[in-house]
């Protein structure tokens, strides 16, 4: 007998999302033993499927509604979904497969794709999140296909736990929202000793905030936590990866200062810059050979340096962050 999935969706409210993707996806699902729990806000007479909707009024945030879908849960899976994203028809099959080979495998995730429905400006978005440029290298395979390997830190938008696991470490922690994904894979990899599995075929579509006031607002968000859990939790956030876009911004400040100091830096600073620009025109050359789209490969070059200067402005903010606001 399959085991029973719950799908864990917080949201402030019924959206069209849910209504025109993300439900009829779930539904869509081949042959799973399956149940939907959706937490808005407040109560709303809309039904769906397999689906039980329960308002956590007054408002909580999604980490919250999160633990509380988890409390409500049937199933021995729990799978965490956004309430702006939809899975792949073979999405609970293929993650179950992975959870039957061993039991210590505690989580599986897979890659969240920019959807092709997308607008441009949304695309971009994507594109920053799904190159290596743009991530600094250091998600990369969370919003682009890649090999299947064990992560140690992953998402809600795409992440699926055995409840017993989830529960043995105590749920979430939603003091680190945006960020108790984070620290529930540590948990997971780290004090429970078992694996969370990254698959390419276990696989979601997610819709991207609209460049730039929307991505650089979540990207702000995150940029501050992931600082944060540098200093706090560097097991798996004081990487390369990361301290990027940080160690350019200091660049950038610092270069002229030390070029005064000796003409070698001069050139060690414009090595930089020029090396960095050929990154940019290589990054969007790649995906206007991709796309076939010159707005869309113009637009990314702002839009990757315009977010490494804000998420390394806001990291070394959040390092250095006492505690953060929730």
């Amino acid at each position: 007998m399959k085991p029973q999935v719950s799908i864990i969706i917080p949201t402030k409210k019924i959206n069209d999302y849910l209504r025109q993707e993300t439900i009829p996806a779930i539904l869509n699902q081949s042959d799973q033993n399956l149940e939907i729990l959706l937490l808005p806000d407040k109560k709303t007479k809309e039904k769906f499927p397999k689906t039980r909707i329960i308002p956590t009024y007054p408002q909580t945030g999604p980490a919250d509604k999160r633990d509380l879908g988890v409390k409500e849960a049937k199933g021995e899976i729990l799978a965490f979904l956004d309430d702006d994203s939809y899975p792949a028809k073979n999405w609970l099959k293929e993650a179950v497969k992975i959870f039957q080979e061993s039991q210590t495998t505690a989580g599986v995730c897979g890659p969240a794709l920019t959807p092709p429905t997308n607008n441009l400006r949304q695309k971009a978005s994507g594109y920053v999140w799904s190159t290596w440029l743009g991530s600094g290298g250091a998600g990369t395979y969370r919003c682009a296909v890649s090999q299947r390997k064990a992560v140690d830190d992953y998402p809600t938008v795409n992440l699926l736990v055995r409840k017993k696991d989830f529960l043995a470490v105590g749920g979430f922690d939603s003091h680190f929202w945006p960020g108790e994904d984070t620290k529930l894979c540590l948990d997971l990899t780290k004090k429970l000793k078992k694996k969370i599995i990254y698959h390419p075929q276990v696989l979601v579509y997610h819709h991207r905030r609209e460049v730039f006031g929307p991505h650089l607002k979540q990207i702000s968000r995150y940029a501050i936590h992931r600082g944060h859990f540098a200093r706090v939790l560097p097991e798996t956030s004081f990487r390369l990866g990361y301290l990027l876009p940080s160690l350019f911004v200091l660049g950038l400040i610092l270069g002229p200062v030390l070029t005064l100091i000796h003409p070698f830096f001069r050139l060690i600073y414009l090595g930089i810059i020029i090396f960095y620009l050929i990154l940019l025109f290589l990054t969007s050359l790649k995906v206007f050979l991709k796309e076939k789209n010159l707005p869309l490969a113009l637009l990314l070059i702002p839009a990757i340096l315009i977010t490494h200067l804000v998420y390394g402005v806001l990291f070394i903010k959040g390092f250095f962050s006492p505690k953060l606001k929730r």
